[in-house]
């Protein structure tokens, strides 16, 4: 398992921040790093379970650790789905947390993730590129 960590400075309230992470068009928005045409499904209740997608109904399930509004979201994936149906998957805690931190500048957002080695490429590539995408969108809309 690797630890990564992944953190940029956002000129724009936690609050504006939380906003652009988890609100249905904007998520669209930032994960297109990752993937075009991301989506997720469920609520982001603790304990709940959400499914994240791309467009041809593939991605991953976890289920939502910690939801505190505007300060900190984070998940513990689960397994992958493929054309829709649930594939479990023993990742042990392959975990994904975003952390806000209000500062004099607005936002530090970071990312912390616990990822099986063989991920880690994908995301030291995408994770900087979506983060950005989350600081112009947090610093550029109303």
């Amino acid at each position: 398992m690797e630890k990564l960590s992944f953190e940029i400075e956002i000129n724009a309230s936690p609050e504006k921040v939380w906003d652009v992470l988890w609100s249905e068009i904007t998520y669209r928005q930032w994960t297109t790093a990752f993937t075009e045409g991301s989506f997720y499904q469920g609520t982001l209740e603790e304990g709940s379970i959400v499914k994240f997608f791309d467009p041809n109904n593939n991605g991953m399930y976890s289920q939502v650790e910690k939801n505190i509004p505007h300060q900190e979201m984070k998940f513990l994936h689960l397994g992958e789905i493929y054309d829709g149906i649930e594939v479990p998957k023993d990742w042990g805690e392959a975990t994904e947390a975003y952390i806000l931190e209000e500062n004099e500048d607005g936002t530090k957002l970071k990312s912390e993730i616990q990822t099986p080695t063989e991920f880690k490429g994908f995301f030291e590539d995408k994770f900087p590129k979506a983060l950005g995408i989350v600081k112009n969108l947090s610093e550029n809309q109303l």
